[in-house]
């Protein structure tokens, strides 16, 4: 069996159950620290708003740090965290000898250099989205986010380009399989992470959702 997205299998992308299953709490509110909904309850409670981007640079979100100074940055972290089989630890944290599964389009590598590390809900997506009011700490924070395994993925550098700063109105995961997993991603990030929707990117979730009666969202809320 292949793990990957930090505990999730490959075949679970298969499975009706795609997220941790944990006891419903009758009418839980996204104010609570911790969230588990429902996807469509999830997605019926992010706020709606119009994005604006100005004044976006990537630069304002400082990312690819090595937090805890073990000489491994953000980008290797997770490639060592979602690797199928676990690399070889060189020298400044240089991988070689594991191997990964991209879980968009369904690609497995051994090459850490084709892979991206995907922000799930892309930097330039966030600032629309609310990020813009932050300090430069609280970007920081999030554009290093090792705290969720939904924050974070490792894909294939071709899949990540193609998705580039889309939402969900825009760009959808190509492996079919894939999608439900996706969806709770994408609304776990939101959720976790306070930001908005527009209403086009809100009626692509519903849309989705309906497709996805299982999914569910659990994630803390980040601070």
């Amino acid at each position: 069996m292949i793990t990957l997205v930090r505990g999730l299998t490959a075949a679970a992308l298969t499975m009706p159950l795609l997220t941790a299953a944990a006891p419903a709490v009758a009418a839980p509110a996204l104010h609570r620290d911790v969230v588990d909904l429902p996807v469509g309850q999830a997605i019926d409670a992010l706020p709606v708003g119009k994005e604006n981007r100005a004044g976006y640079k990537r630069t304002k979100f400082r990312h690819w740090i090595d937090a805890d100074k073990d000489r491994c940055n953000t980008r290797q972290e997770v490639l060592i965290e979602e690797a199928t089989e676990a690399p070889k630890i060189g020298p400044g944290c240089s991988l070689t000898g594991g191997e990964w599964f991209s879980y968009y389009d369904g690609k497995t590598t051994d090459n850490p250099r084709g892979l991206d590390i995907d922000h799930m809900v892309p930097l330039a997506e966030a600032w629309d989205s609310g990020a813009s009011a932050w300090d430069a700490k609280k970007r920081e924070r999030y554009a290093n986010d090792l705290d969720a395994p939904r924050s974070l993925v490792a894909v294939t550098a071709r899949e990540n380009r193609q998705k580039a700063d889309k939402d969900p109105a825009e760009w959808w995961v190509p492996v079919k399989d894939a999608s439900c997993l996706y969806l709770s991603d994408w609304v776990a990030t939101k959720t976790r992470w306070k930001l908005a929707v527009d209403q086009a990117e809100k009626n692509a979730l519903r849309d989705r959702a309906a497709e996805c009666p299982n999914a569910r969202v659990k994630t803390d809320i980040a601070q």
